[in-house]
């Protein structure tokens, strides 16, 4: 089980720092033939495309060898916990079921557990069945609306998500949008 955990702690960190010299040296570089108002979004956008995949592929690894369902939840929950992006560190992760129950989420934990299947957002949108369909097809972005962290009120995101290989999950991040 030690050697198990260290295997998985160096997996998480070598994936964690190539990911961040990738989302820190290529926007740098791409920046100035961007343009100037479209960047930031495209930035963002870049930057959760990479994370998202670099950690589904990762935790898809990880949870290859762990059968026991709590043992892959609390593997979840340890990988993504610590794990802040963006220069604000506003970003972080989310996982999901197939059926649209919260495994982990890395910010707002009383979401742990419970089936959002039928979440709306302000809109009327349901934000989680639309993060499901855009995972079940490889991945991809949706537009909601979310409870900002430290706030009430919900907030337009843009949501990112790929499924975790070899499992019923998927797992995503986002951008909170001005």
């Amino acid at each position: 089980m030690i050697a198990s955990r260290t295997r998985i702690l160096s997996m998480f960190a070598l994936v964690l720092g190539l990911t961040l010299l990738v989302c820190f040296t290529a926007p740098a570089q791409a920046a100035p033939q961007a343009a100037p108002k479209a960047a930031p979004v495209e930035q963002y956008k870049d930057t959760a495309r990479v994370m998202t995949h670099s950690f589904a592929a990762a935790l898809g690894g990880a949870l290859a060898n762990v059968k026991n369902e709590k043992d892959r939840i609390d593997l979840i929950r340890s990988f993504i916990a610590p794990v802040r992006f963006y220069a604000d560190k506003s970003g972080y992760f989310y996982v999901y079921d197939s059926k649209c129950v919260n495994v982990a989420h890395a910010i707002q934990k009383e979401l742990q557990g419970k089936n959002l299947y039928d979440y709306k957002d302000a809109k009327g949108k349901y934000v989680i069945r639309a993060l499901l369909e855009a995972a079940k097809k490889g991945g991809g972005f949706v537009d909601f609306y979310w409870v900002k962290p430290g706030s009430k009120e919900q907030f337009p995101k843009l949501g990112y998500v790929e499924p975790i290989p070899g499992t019923d999950y998927f797992i995503g991040t986002g951008v909170y949008l001005p």
